[in-house]
């Protein structure tokens, strides 16, 4: 029987966790930063395309990320209770069916042009991002391998180095964007090709020095030997719990990624601001990313364990943290919205006020949603810890795809109130999202682990 904890010790390994994942995804939140900001300095043009590109590129990165989202849960639960060879089992077919998924989602990628065109893009920016995604996709088995062994480094606890890693990184991205898209240090002025560019190799780089360090720190999980050896026991585990994450990410960021083409349909210059106004709000939910997966290995431990009460005590303390990070993110966007878009704006560019008006009430709108977005990743983080994952992607898809998205084209489109519309769509589906979720952990999830 486990001693219980008291919610300082609850706090401490809730932030020893969470603080550094929250610093990973903040400083990968620094690479797409960094792609908008030189490519807004480089030309309007260029950051719409990346907006609609990076848009498409990332819903079928984010779907097939459900396979090492599985990976989290799976060795946090096994190593609870000390299985090292569950550990290794489950993290390798992660590995597997991540790579198999970024190879089936690669042409589509390279033959994007017609797609684009088909939903109704600009002929000019459909151009400029089918030329960014032929690219960025040779960067998306790299990019979906490094997300399995940061969530299975990130399940032993060891957040230190998915960090420093990550940090890195977004170094290396930030130097190689500004030799390319600009042409300097001698390289040759690509534009929007040399931030796709940039953004391959930096992927590369990440997955070498991952796979270096899983291989020397933690040789007891053995974990490159023999890797292509098959596991059907535990690919059938790693699929069951990953397929349905992979699917409630896609109606999230389909909500987001059918936002980005319907602020396309209103010009260059609302796609522009949308994607500034998106990168802003992205920045702080990284922080409610952190401690929903902080919350996912936690609970995680205590269903290896069976200790109901310390799954209850930490979620609480999870669910309070993200909303008071929340408060503080609404009163931050509404008190400096011009200064925020402003960053991300060539001020001698004649197309700057026309993009800042639109962004600084996007932004408004991006303050209604804060406490919902983080409440929904929260409930899912702690839903995954308990290997719960059909029923939320029932409720996601409700969420976003029945409720969301309809509404953000009724809003938007139909009674012509624009990008405000829009995103008020936005607000309605994750607020159905947060609701759901937390419903389902509070009514049913935790009857599973008892006190």
């Amino acid at each position: 029987m486990t001693t219980p904890l008291t919610y300082r010790q609850h706090s401490r390994a809730l932030l020893g966790l969470g603080v550094p994942l929250i610093g990973s995804h903040l400083a990968q939140m620094a690479i797409g930063i960094t792609d908008n900001l030189m490519l807004g300095w480089y030309s309007v043009q260029a950051l719409a395309a990346v907006t609609l590109g990076f848009s498409a590129a990332f819903v079928l990165f984010i779907v097939g990320s459900g396979f090492a989202f599985a990976v989290l849960p799976l060795v946090a639960s096994a190593m609870a209770v000390g299985d090292e060879t569950q550990v290794r089992r489950v993290t390798r077919m992660g590995m597997w069916m991540s790579a198999f998924y970024g190879l089936a989602v690669m042409p589509p990628l390279i033959w994007s042009e017609p797609i684009l065109l088909a939903i109704g893009q600009q002929p000019e920016i459909a151009a400029l991002a089918a030329q960014y995604l032929a690219i960025l996709s040779i960067g998306m088995v790299p990019s979906l391998l490094v997300m399995v062994l940061k969530n299975f480094l990130a399940a032993l606890e060891r957040t230190q180095v998915v960090l420093w890693v990550t940090v890195g990184a977004a170094v290396l991205n930030g130097v190689l964007n500004y030799a390319l898209i600009f042409g300097n240090f001698g390289a040759p002025e690509m534009g929007l090709r040399g931030a796709a560019i940039a953004s391959v190799a930096m992927q590369v780089a990440t997955l070498v020095v991952l796979v270096v360090y899983t291989a020397r720190v933690t040789p007891e999980h053995a974990m490159f030997k023999r890797l292509w050896r098959p596991d059907p026991d535990a690919f059938a585990r790693v699929f069951r719990l990953g397929w349905p994450i992979g699917l409630t990410n896609l109606a999230e960021s389909g909500l987001f990624s059918a936002s980005a083409v319907m602020m396309g349909w209103l010009g260059a210059q609302a796609l522009a601001a949308h994607g500034i106004a998106i990168q802003l709000a992205s920045i702080t939910f990284m922080v409610h990313l952190g401690l929903s997966q902080a919350a996912t290995v936690r609970v995680g431990h205590a269903m290896g364990l069976r200790d109901g009460a310390g799954l209850r005590d930490g979620a609480k303390l999870a669910i309070a943290m993200s909303l008071l990070f929340a408060t503080v993110t609404v009163a931050l966007y509404l008190s400096v919205p011009e200064f925020l878009v402003g960053l991300f704006l060539d001020p001698a560019d004649p197309q700057r006020p026309a993009i800042l008006a639109i962004g600084v009430t996007l932004l408004a709108m991006a303050a209604l949603f804060q406490l919902v977005d983080g409440a929904q990743v929260v409930a899912l983080g702690l839903l995954r810890g308990l290997q719960d994952t059909r029923v939320p992607m029932i409720y996601a898809a409700l969420s976003y795809c029945v409720i969301g998205v309809p509404a953000s084209y009724a809003m938007g489109i139909w009674l012509g109130w624009g990008g405000v519309g829009i995103w008020l769509g936005l607000v309605l589906g994750l607020a159905c999202a947060a609701a759901l979720l937390m419903q389902r952990f509070w009514s049913r999830g935790v009857a599973e682990v008892p006190v």
